[in-house]
């Protein structure tokens, strides 16, 4: 089961360091593709060792909730091309 959207894993997974490698994050949650690429369409590193370095915290940012919200019924190996946020764009120029 994908801790990020709660739907049984499909044939395609990813693992996602909790904390980035970059901050020498260890722990790691296995995830859909698609639940990985939004976090990271969302959020930067800084903000995922900063704040966003649990399922819970994750689940709570408001994009990501959206999000989850939004897959929730679809098949575990849906897959859709994100895009990244112009917010994160501008935050990761800074």
């Amino acid at each position: 089961m994908c801790p990020l959207c709660a739907r049984s894993l499909g044939a395609r997974v990813e693992e996602h360091h909790l904390v980035p490698r970059t901050y020498k994050g260890r722990e790691t949650v296995v995830l859909h593709p698609i639940c990985h690429r939004k976090i990271h369409t969302v959020l930067t590193e800084r903000e995922l060792k900063d704040d966003f370095h649990t399922i819970a915290a994750l689940r709570a940012q408001p994009d990501i909730a959206t999000f989850v919200r939004w897959i929730a019924a679809k098949h575990p190996d849906f897959h859709e091309s994100t895009a990244t946020s112009r917010a994160l764009k501008d935050r990761r120029r800074r």
